[in-house]
């Protein structure tokens, strides 16, 4: 159950339907999903959300779809439903194929694995692992 609105166009204040606004044209589109207009509670923390996901999640040293791939790893780890299902579609509309998610979930499922044997292990780590360590 949501702990706040999901605000409509009509019901969002301007400065919020500048960045709803802003959310179509960048991603061309009329669709403003849910965690945006939940944000809208929130006129500058949408806005400042918004700011950070437009800069982080735009071309860089890595493509858009390993940054979805990536988001849909770190959504699973943090148990955050609606995220896992959001940058899923985002990454199958930026190319990914069935086989590239099964080999994701495996990936996930893996390492949750290995930390939790790590950790609970207390494996030390490795000196030639450790970049704050002499060499």
């Amino acid at each position: 159950m949501a702990t706040v609105p999901t605000f409509s166009d009509e019901a969002a204040g301007a400065e919020a339907r500048a960045v709803f606004d802003d959310i179509r044209a960048t991603r061309q589109t009329d669709f403003v999903n849910n965690f945006w207009r939940a944000l809208a509670a929130d006129p500058a923390l949408l806005a400042a959300v918004w700011d950070r996901v437009k800069s982080v999640m735009a071309p860089g040293a890595l493509d858009p779809l390993t940054k979805e791939l990536i988001y849909v790893a770190v959504s699973a780890t943090n148990g955050c439903s609606y995220c896992v299902h959001s940058h899923t579609a985002a990454a199958r509309a930026k190319g990914m194929t069935d086989a590239q998610h099964g080999e994701l979930l495996a990936v996930i499922a893996l390492a949750h694995q290995t930390n939790a044997l790590a950790t609970a292990l207390q494996v030390p780590v490795d000196p030639a692992f450790d970049r704050t360590s002499p060499d």
